[in-house]
């Protein structure tokens, strides 16, 4: 069974930085993409943005130019550095982890998530 572990969310001031990291039980080049969603209060839960095991990656717009997905693939870690942080970022940050088999079904793994609250 999959794992993933989120950790480094917080409190922070607006305009302020925190870097999340997400750490899967096995290789990350095993999953097809690897992601970052957030679920704010009384919200559905949204994409943040992806990172493909090329390490192409592709952002919500709300965040653009704001965050960035990275991975450490000999860490099995992927990272969301989150810069210039908007009272709007506050959420819950889930993990995603896709696997697509040889028969073409998606699984999805999920974090337990990291709460992250900017305040103004």
């Amino acid at each position: 069974q999959v794992q993933l572990v989120e950790s480094g969310g917080g409190l922070v001031q607006a305009g302020g930085s925190l870097r999340l990291s997400c750490a899967a039980s096995r290789s990350i080049f095993s999953f097809n993409n690897m992601g970052w969603y957030r679920q704010a209060p009384g919200k559905q839960r949204e994409l943040v943005g992806t990172i493909t095991s090329g390490g192409n990656t592709n952002y919500a717009d709300s965040v653009k130019g704001r965050f960035t997905i990275s991975s450490d693939n000999a860490k099995n870690t992927v990272y969301l550095q989150m810069n210039s942080l908007k009272p709007e970022d506050t959420a819950v940050y889930y993990c995603n982890a896709l696997y697509i088999n040889s028969k073409w079904r998606p699984t999805d793994y999920w974090g337990q998530g990291t709460q992250v609250t900017v305040s103004s």
